[in-house]
């Protein structure tokens, strides 16, 4: 079963998410925040991480850098509310983001979008 850890500080957002995605039939950790997704990161090896922006601690494109880092072949969708500037969605490519999802979202493309990136 694949794993996902996603990060994000909404809890609305968060466990609509994980609501979703477990009903696709993966497993999911929550992050409230940059340290604790990356602590997370290294004890649970997810297979694809999902992460705001705007998240406390350390920031998404942060997250989106020790990712590639640490596995290269982890993809990692960024989440970003509309307002953001088109250069944050153009480091989060250049640091090796998956791909980019704007808030607001439908649970059902994000979950799309995550089957497509796990099952390649």
């Amino acid at each position: 079963m694949k794993h996902i850890l996603i990060i994000e500080d909404d809890k609305l957002i968060s466990s609509l998410l994980s609501f979703r995605l477990k009903k696709e039939g993966f497993n999911i950790t929550l992050a409230e925040d940059g340290e604790e997704g990356i602590s997370k990161f290294d004890s649970v090896h997810p297979d694809l991480v999902i992460t705001d922006v705007l998240i406390p601690f350390r920031d998404g494109i942060e997250i989106v850098e020790y990712t590639k880092n640490k596995r290269p072949d982890c993809p990692v969708i960024v989440l970003s509310c509309m307002g953001e500037e088109e250069e944050t969605v153009t480091i989060a490519f250049q640091k090796g983001a998956s791909d980019f999802v704007p808030k607001p979202f439908h649970p059902n493309e994000l979950a799309f979008r995550v089957k497509r990136l796990i099952q390649n």
